[in-house]
């Protein structure tokens, strides 16, 4: 009788020191939800700076070094990033046992804006973007955009046929270089383009838009983009060709030419006029 007592307590024993050193693995291996974790911006383009990542985290994290994991914590920073970073678009923050990864969609400012002492961009879908130093993409100043008094808030789109027409031509030039010259965007000689005189409204005879390069030569664009017809002009397919072969014959749009003339249908190919 005594032995059998002994064969259950030892058991018995056995269950319990089974089940505590299950519990101790059970806690060392599988993390537990509810805590805090570190927040992560996934798939992150490469031309994001250093300076957006740490304003986008800190702004999504509320400054925080750590975030919650809970549905609350995931919530939080999805109003966070919806509300005040204008940057990122279909933005979807999921938790993991110990992070907070945060995806979206990065919009890419093409166009930078300048209206008195205020600076901002604007993305190929014309949302406003605040202004910050951006060294590894090229960057075109929208020149000849009358003055307004109120400038859409950051994360608007700022509807104006000017502006449209103007970041049309700079998407469609971002999209040849990606496709034509990846290892040296053209865009990056590109200084400027001028609307001042955009739909003729200054002067009906003259180019309606004007991109100037890093030197200030003329590229006489002409007309806003599927209008070419109507004006007489090269298409804008001929458009592009004419101005990315210029490219490539002489490696550079500072080549000495006083301007580039797209918008004449009869030219089949850019030929450079002796600035001097």
């Amino acid at each position: 009788m005594i032995l059998k007592v002994l064969v259950v307590v030892c058991v018995l024993c056995g269950i319990v020191f089974g089940l505590m050193s299950l519990e101790k693995y059970v806690k060392e291996t599988i993390p537990v939800q509810q805590g805090s974790g570190e927040l992560v911006l996934a798939d992150v383009p490469l031309w994001v700076s250093d300076q957006l990542k740490e304003k986008v985290h800190a702004i999504a994290a509320a400054k925080g070094s750590k975030v919650g994991l809970d549905d609350e914590a995931v919530l939080s920073v999805q109003r966070n990033i919806e509300e005040l970073v204008p940057w990122l678009d279909e933005v979807r923050v999921r938790a993991t046992h110990n992070i907070l990864r945060v995806e979206a969609r990065w919009r890419k400012p093409i166009a930078l804006i300048k209206s008195g002492t205020i600076k901002f961009y604007v993305d190929a879908e014309q949302v406003v973007l605040d202004y910050m130093e951006m060294p590894d993409i090229p960057i075109v100043e929208i020149k000849g955009l009358p003055p307004v008094s109120k400038i859409p808030p950051l994360g608007q789109v700022w509807q104006r046929d000017d502006l449209a027409a103007a970041v049309i031509i700079l998407d469609l030039l971002d999209q040849r270089d990606k496709s034509l010259t990846s290892d040296k965007p053209l865009l990056y000689e590109i200084d400027r383009i001028d609307v001042s005189n955009f739909n003729g409204r200054q002067n009906s005879r003259l180019a309606h838009i004007i991109l100037y390069s890093n030197d200030d030569s003329q590229i006489i664009w002409g007309a806003e983009v599927g209008q070419w017809q109507r004006h007489l002009e090269s298409t804008d397919q001929e458009k592009l060709a004419k101005l990315y072969g210029y490219y490539e014959d002489y490696g550079s749009l500072s080549g000495g030419a006083r301007y580039i003339n797209l918008r004449d249908p009869r030219d089949k190919i850019s030929l450079p006029i002796d600035k001097y």
